[in-house]
């Protein structure tokens, strides 16, 4: 079982039993055998988070946006692991992923003297490239999430988002192996020129490659849930014999509300290449048959609990992240819900002051 932070009082309630408090956190980790190279080998770390921040260090963050139930997990966990370790932030999102230009500008922003090190969540692999060399001659620059240029980077708090898409490829290939009756599918890569579609798609497109299944339609879009439900609807239009919807938790939250109301909910399958707390809600109702998870709430509390290593020449490991998980109504439970998914009654933070 997966030790998570704070997983010791979620399972103390759903076993209803009272368990010892850990003497000593660990977060089981994946690091990559070359850091910033996705495609090299992963070894599991048993990681020893610091116990606090010598200084209230101020960091400034940056989120593509906060229209989806993802990246607010994202922010949950960077706010948890911030008020642990006593140190302050300020959030700046892009608004999307078309809006380069905006996130240009907060970057160069994050090098005022306020901030002592940087977390980025890019819009963009490489369009950022020339800001964050800048700027990291200056002060840390941690990748968080999306797939970055690694010029510049001091650290990453990330898992292959190939990985991600060749997941949920994976589970669809094993359930029409080569052979077996063709299935059709719609696939919703995302915003095109977004870093992590092109890794995503690259991983979902070789894992069914063998398989018995079909891309018959491609949709790209932002993953705002008005533009999902427009895609999803023009993409069952176009297309009736469509046999799954695959893409990503807006979409897959989208296509529930559309086939429900078509009738459709029988005849097709929704695959999702990532988790929310509306995709969780699908999967465990068996709306929809899967989706991995990458445990947002873990990679925002690395990001930050790295970024203060950064700051205090105590970053040892430069590039790490949670293993993948495929969740389905078998393999989701507290665990699942602890390192994914943000509290229902949480709210974006956008500032958190330094501890008194």
């Amino acid at each position: 079982m997966r030790k998570l932070p704070g997983l010791t009082l979620a399972l103390a309630g759903w076993l209803g039993a009272s368990l010892p408090a850990l003497t000593e956190t660990v977060w089981k980790l994946e690091a990559r055998s070359f850091p910033f190279d996705d495609s090299s080998p992963a070894h599991p770390v048993d990681y020893h988070p610091l116990d606090h921040a010598t200084r209230p260090w101020r960091l400034c963050i940056l989120y593509p946006h906060l229209k989806d139930a993802y990246w607010l997990s994202v922010n949950y966990g960077m706010v948890e692991e911030a008020r642990r370790l006593g140190v302050a932030f300020d959030v700046f999102e892009a608004g999307g992923y078309p809006n380069l230009d905006r996130q240009a500008e907060q970057l160069k922003g994050c090098s005022g003297a306020e901030f002592d090190a940087v977390i980025l969540g890019t819009v963009s692999y490489d369009g950022l490239t020339p800001l964050v060399e800048a700027l990291a001659a200056r002060k840390p620059v941690i990748a968080a999430v999306n797939d970055i240029d690694d010029r510049g980077i001091s650290g990453k708090a990330s898992v292959p988002w190939t990985e991600m898409g060749a997941a949920a490829g994976r589970f669809i290939a094993a359930r029409h192996p080569r052979g077996s009756a063709p299935v059709r599918l719609a696939w919703f890569p995302g915003p095109t020129g977004a870093g992590w579609v092109s890794f995503v798609e690259q991983g979902f497109r070789s894992a069914i490659a063998g398989s018995s299944a079909e891309i018959v339609t491609t949709l790209y879009g932002d993953t705002g849930l008005e533009q999902q439900v427009l895609l999803v609807e023009e993409a069952l239009d176009q297309r009736p014999d469509i046999d799954y919807l695959v893409g990503s938790g807006p979409m897959a939250e989208a296509a529930v509300s559309i086939l429900r109301a078509r009738g459709a909910t029988d005849r097709v399958r929704v695959v999702s290449t990532y988790l929310s707390h509306a995709v969780y809600r699908g999967v465990i109702r068996g709306r929809i048959m899967a989706a991995p998870t990458d445990f947002p709430v873990e990679q925002g509390r690395l990001s930050v609990e790295m970024a203060v290593r950064a700051l205090e020449g105590r970053l040892e490991l430069a590039h790490a992240g949670p293993p993948i998980l495929v969740v389905t109504a078998e393999t989701a439970g507290p665990a699942v819900v602890e390192g994914s998914l943000a509290p229902a009654s949480f709210v974006p933070v956008f500032s958190l002051a330094p501890p008194p």
